[in-house]
């Protein structure tokens, strides 16, 4: 009894976790999704009049946190395939959710791309437009802009912030690109790990289909196989039967010769 109630507290506790990462998982998809779409909004405005370096500090910031949540949610998903699905419920609602995260992640990784490519081409024109602009990372600066020996001090001082600045710009910029290129391997080691987790899944469903096939097809041949040893007994039965009519009419014979002499 105490074996039994222990077993459906078990069981309780389980559905319970299930339901309990199944919306919070849920929740992460649809912040998720939310994010992609703010993300969306802010690539597409990229490469416009509406561009700024704040607008890129906004995107960088919503890129770095969809990240984390992108892996955060990795995780307890990969939990919730772990998870038993007892239930025709819980297996749909598990389904329904990898589908979904894997369309969200595919958004998100589209989008990425997408920052990638325009910040890309930003850093390609700014190298191109500034022949005073040297590899950011390279030792020794920048070289002037224009020729400093007809100019005031205070031009010149002017020019030599605006040249600092844009190779600010241009560092953050490819600091940018590494960011999100790293992201995106990243995003691709999700998606490998994630299918490869879905076709585990898949297997172990054909193992259990094909165990209960076989299972099926054992039961018939017992049943089969009890259905002949009864027709078997029940022949040696009458065999029997018989045998013992037999003696009685030999015996019975016998008696009747002997008393009739």
């Amino acid at each position: 009894m105490e074996t039994s109630y222990q077993g459906g507290v078990a069981r309780e506790n389980a559905a319970e976790n299930f339901e309990r990462l199944s919306q919070t998982i849920a929740s992460n998809i649809k912040k998720i999704s939310q994010n992609v779409s703010s993300m969306s909004k802010m690539v597409n405005q990229l490469q416009t009049p509406q561009d700024s370096q704040e607008l890129r500090n906004q995107l960088r910031q919503i890129q770095n946190y969809t990240q984390k949540l992108v892996k955060d949610t990795s995780s307890l998903l990969m939990d919730l395939m772990k998870m038993p699905a007892d239930q025709p419920a819980n297996k749909l609602s598990r389904e329904r959710l990898s589908d979904e995260y894997m369309a969200t992640l595919n958004a998100f990784q589209a989008n990425q791309r997408t920052a990638a490519q325009k910040t890309k081409e930003d850093v390609r024109k700014v190298k191109a437009q500034s022949v005073t602009i040297s590899d950011p990372f390279a030792v020794g600066g920048a070289k002037p802009l224009v020729d400093t020996a007809n100019v005031d001090v205070r031009k010149q001082e002017q020019l030599t912030m605006q040249t600092e600045q844009e190779l600010e710009d241009l560092e953050q910029r490819e600091r940018d690109i590494r960011q999100l290129e790293e992201n995106i391997l990243d995003v691709n080691q999700i998606f490998k790990d994630l299918g490869q987790m879905i076709h585990d899944q898949g297997a172990v469903v054909e193992s259990i289909e094909a165990s209960v096939e076989i299972a099926s097809y054992n039961v018939e041949n017992a049943a089969l196989e009890l259905q002949q040893a009864a027709t078997y007994r029940s022949k040696l039965r009458k065999k029997k039967v018989y045998i013992a009519i037999f003696v009685i009419l030999i015996v019975c014979v016998i008696l009747f010769l002997i008393f009739h002499r």
